[in-house]
């Protein structure tokens, strides 16, 4: 297991909110943390750390919140130079501006948003990501929401079925047909570098990982890199993804950290990765 770090940008700020907060035209989402610190201070600390292979998320609309973009862009380039090669970015990406993510200093682009249309994976749509950047530099980006299986129960008296996870698109927002299964992972392994998956709905909240996502997750081959966030709460949380994965996902850890106002600290984060 490695722990992969994240900078999430809104507004031009780095912070950490509640991934399920996002709305289009609305500035109220959730903060977890808002930080004082340009984006730049914290790629250098994953720098200096060893830590490659993190994420940098713009979560700002590029259509609805242009401005609002355009002042997260340019956190992303001061921290894409302080780590030239060592981070993802994601966020507005599509074939037009994929290419000058990568020239910034993205080892890769992560697309979630563009490869769907009408709640559907858009084959077409996927091939033309891969001309544009090729598949060593495409990390597909399948964050979900559990769904319940069964309409008409509630959570607490819904029969003992195995839950459905569907991948949401558009900041979390829309709800696709595609949901995340072994073979799904399998099929699209061929298509990209690696996976990053949010589950959603615990994003952000430090109240536990999700669980069954985790076991599907783990019984998808080793074929390409998957990275697991969502509800890390505490160093045991790492152990317990490691058993549940079956020791076949890295993660990331945000709201959690002492960094972004939790009482993790990164370096016990790391070494306890190391160990277990």
């Amino acid at each position: 297991m490695r722990i992969r770090p994240c900078i999430d940008l809104h507004n031009g700020k780095v912070k950490q909110i509640v991934g399920s907060s996002i709305r289009d035209h609305s500035a109220k989402v959730t903060d977890n943390f808002v930080s004082g610190l340009d984006a730049d201070y914290y790629a250098a600390l994953y720098r200096d750390h060893g830590l490659p292979g993190g994420h940098i998320i713009l979560l700002n609309s590029r259509q609805n919140e242009p401005e609002a973009y355009a002042a997260d862009l340019g956190q992303a380039r001061r921290a894409l130079a302080a780590f030239p090669g060592g981070m993802q970015i994601g966020g507005g990406v599509d074939p037009e501006n994929a290419s000058d993510f990568l020239d910034m200093g993205a080892s890769h682009v992560i697309v979630t948003s563009y490869v769907f249309r009408d709640g559907r994976l858009d084959g077409e749509r996927l091939e033309e990501m891969l001309r544009a950047v090729g598949r060593e530099h495409l990390v597909l980006d399948l964050s979900c929401r559990r769904v319940q299986s069964e309409e008409g129960y509630s959570d607490e008296d819904a029969p003992q079925t195995a839950p459905e996870y569907r991948v949401v698109t558009d900041r979390w927002q829309k709800l696709t047909q595609l949901c995340v299964t072994p073979a799904l992972l399998a099929q699209l392994s061929e298509r990209c570098d690696e996976f990053l998956i949010h589950a959603a709905d615990v994003e952000g909240k430090r109240g536990g990982v999700e669980k069954e996502l985790l076991k599907i997750l783990g019984e998808k081959p080793q074929a390409v890199p998957i990275t697991y966030a969502g509800g890390v709460h505490a160093l045991g949380d790492l152990q317990l993804i490691r058993e549940l994965s079956k020791d076949r996902v890295d993660v990331t850890v945000g709201s959690a950290l002492d960094l972004f106002g939790g009482t993790l600290k990164l370096d016990d984060l790391v070494r306890c990765a190391e160990k277990i």
